[in-house]
């Protein structure tokens, strides 16, 4: 059921963002009377070929135009006539101009027709983060709350010089104010100062520290240290039937190794594989030996420390900020964090791209973009990723390569500034290799996701 859930949830975002997307096109061709031929979700044929396999799922021409659902859920697209687009259609094109055509309107009306698209994405990820931060406001986790520092109890943390108990102040001398974005900004910095223990310390991350947790797929560092209590066993745990009870306070491991926290207890497990262990433990006032196994990778299987982050809120391991808008005070909060998205997008594709970071080894498809919707059908969250999403297709869209936006865009105003309008013959060359390029792109990232679904 979780993964149904999680499926519906990215068609119905992506689905929701292609329709607004090609309706920006749409309703600014329609705006100057333009005619417009054709406008589908999906492709009705087998993309990038505008000659194989066409039929739709659903059709009705209404006035000029077809409405339609096409059957290759890649994409979506609007038929504007007297231009060179997906269907690569230069029949028209050899005819003279009728006065309804795009080609025959002046410069400026088209470019604002090819920026259609990307400029509903980019207004309806302003209104969406504003009504979700007028909705449920924001609730963050502010670093200076993490009174006993990040848990680190992974080989690749621990490897780049982590250490359990580490405050992390900045990165790259820019302060991280909030846990939330501690991750993101480890993701793409290369310098973490901290606070170990009083002594300011700094860590010098490895160019190809982004491939190296891909690789790995374990982020096992950043998140708060928890004190090492008892919250609960799983009802598959080997130690389903030990007499842990909840909020059972670990103190020692046979006797000889103190414990304080999840991290250094998860590290004593590890050199006590397949055997039986007495953990000393504190309830209430009393002080008393439970028996316990540990499994052949080193693990006892049981949930400690914290069940959530609400649940560290409760015990005062972290503290949450919150805050609240008014409908007028959600607009420019929304429109700024549409901007730190896009600021976080951006860093995030210059990172990808650079050879050295190791990045576009695992540039992902439609099964990595799925993952980022859970398992369970939450409003906010959903709407949180739908924004981003249309932040994601508003930039990706105007980036200069034939046959997205941001190609027409660049021959658009190569014609405004040199008073030439680019032939069909190299609009028509342009458009095959644009849409080749999309192509080969989609094919790298969807194998990617192939390969490493059977790593």
């Amino acid at each position: 059921m979780g993964t149904f859930i999680n499926i519906a949830q990215f068609i119905t975002s992506l689905g929701l963002l292609i329709l607004l997307h090609e309706f920006g096109h749409f309703i600014t061709a329609r705006m100057f009377k333009i005619r417009v031929d054709k406008f589908y979700m999906f492709f009705d044929f087998l993309f990038p070929l505008p000659g194989v396999l066409n039929f739709a799922l659903f059709k009705k021409k209404i006035g000029d135009t077809e409405y339609g659902i096409g059957w290759f859920p890649m994409g979506g697209y609007v038929q504007i006539a007297g231009m060179i687009d997906e269907n690569l259609d230069t029949e028209q094109m050899n005819k003279p101009a009728e006065p309804w055509e795009f080609r025959a309107h002046p410069a400026w009306q088209r470019l604002i027709v090819m920026l259609g698209g990307i400029i509903v994405n980019v207004l309806l990820a302003f209104i969406i983060y504003a009504m979700v931060l007028f909705t449920w406001g924001e609730q963050k986790v502010p670093m200076s709350s993490l009174k006993n520092g990040i848990e680190c109890n992974d080989s690749l943390g621990l490897a780049v010089g982590f250490k359990s108990g580490d405050k992390i102040v900045s990165v790259d001398g820019k302060p991280v104010k909030y846990l939330d974005d501690l991750r993101i900004e480890l993701l793409l910095g290369s310098k973490v100062q901290i606070d170990r223990g009083g002594q300011n310390v700094e860590i010098v991350l490895p160019k190809n520290f982004l491939d190296q947790i891909a690789t790995s797929e374990k982020f096992g560092f950043g998140n708060p240290r928890v004190p090492a209590v008892f919250m609960e066993f799983s009802s598959e745990s080997i130690n389903k039937d030990a007499g842990l009870k909840p909020l059972d306070k670990i103190v020692a491991i046979n006797d000889s190794i103190p414990v304080n926290f999840n991290d250094e207890l998860i590290l004593a497990l590890k050199s006590q594989k397949g055997q039986v262990v007495n953990l000393t433990i504190e309830r209430k006032s009393e002080r008393l030996v439970v028996p316990v196994k540990v499994s052949s990778d080193g693990k006892m299987e049981a949930k400690i420390g914290a069940k959530s982050f609400d649940d560290m809120v409760e015990k005062g391991i972290i503290a949450y900020e919150t805050k609240t808008f008014g409908f007028f005070e959600s607009i420019p909060a929304g429109i700024a964090l549409t901007f730190d998205k896009l600021d976080f997008y951006v860093r995030q594709f210059k990172l990808i791209f650079t050879p050295s970071t190791g990045g576009y080894k695992h540039i992902g498809g439609f099964k990595s973009m799925s993952k980022m919707f859970g398992e369970e059908w939450i409003w906010e969250d959903f709407w949180n990723r739908t924004a981003f999403l249309s932040v994601v297709l508003a930039f990706m869209n105007l980036l200069p390569i034939p046959a997205l936006d941001g190609g027409h865009v660049v021959f658009t105003l190569y014609e405004m500034i040199t008073r030439r309008a680019p032939s069909v013959k190299v609009l028509t060359y342009a458009q095959y290799i644009g849409m080749g390029i999309l192509l080969l792109l989609m094919l790298y990232a969807n194998l990617n996701d192939f390969v490493h679904f059977f790593k």
